[in-house]
């Protein structure tokens, strides 16, 4: 008996969790945006990356099912050598590694997974749908959304998913393009900022997903 008793108090704390949290989470895939959202208030916007095409984010009503801080993909990432050159910048996980040389996962710092394998997390993002599907953000934005959202709170996807001609697969951004016009707000400071020119944003290689 006191162990049932143990069991529905424990069921029920999870619900409250689900049902309190006073936060909810938009990914509008069309505008690559991202949005905080508490009652009828936007508290937070931000810009992402979401999944390429052959590889795009699917919309629909999840919830966070995971937080995890400091998260690796178990899927993507790239090949090294021996002597820690890549040789592949965006590898799977199958892939054949040279001897000597290893697979290296993907870091996902601040992953909030809400389906399947796909969540948000800190990742490069270079101004157009990349990923293989999981929602990219400035790191600064990613924990500012961690640290808001708890295992429960909806996530809503909606919205198509822009081709664009500056997709590349590998290479820089063209400098031309403006992707983030009127820019997300910084949490800290409150005000619009472009992360493109941030470089605690960009890693060493473009090979985030």
């Amino acid at each position: 008996m006191t162990a049932l008793v143990l069991i529905t108090i424990g069921a029920g704390s999870v619900f409250a969790q689900e049902t309190d949290n006073p936060y909810r989470v938009e990914l509008d895939l069309g505008q690559q945006t991202a949005y905080l959202i508490r009652g009828r208030q936007v508290v937070m916007r931000s810009p992402i990356s979401s999944g390429r095409y052959g590889h795009l984010t699917e919309t629909g009503s999840f919830k966070v099912i995971e937080k995890e801080k400091n998260h690796f993909s178990t899927m993507y990432g790239k090949i090294v050598d021996a002597s820690g050159n890549t040789v592949v910048a965006d590898a799977d996980a199958d892939m054949k590694v040279p001897r000597g040389g290893k697979f290296v996962p993907a870091p996902m710092r601040y992953f909030m997974r809400f389906h399947e394998a796909t969540g948000m997390h800190a990742g490069y993002l270079p101004g157009y749908p990349a990923s293989h599907g999981c929602v990219r953000m400035p790191e600064q934005m990613a924990i500012a959304f961690f640290d808001r959202v708890e295992v429960g709170t909806p996530v809503r996807v909606f919205g198509r998913t822009p081709r664009t001609n500056y997709y590349y697969r590998y290479g820089p951004q063209p400098l031309n393009r403006q992707p983030w016009l009127g820019g997300p707000i910084d949490p800290r400071m409150g005000r619009v900022y472009d992360p493109r020119f941030d470089p605690r944003y960009r890693p060493p290689d473009p090979w985030w997903r």
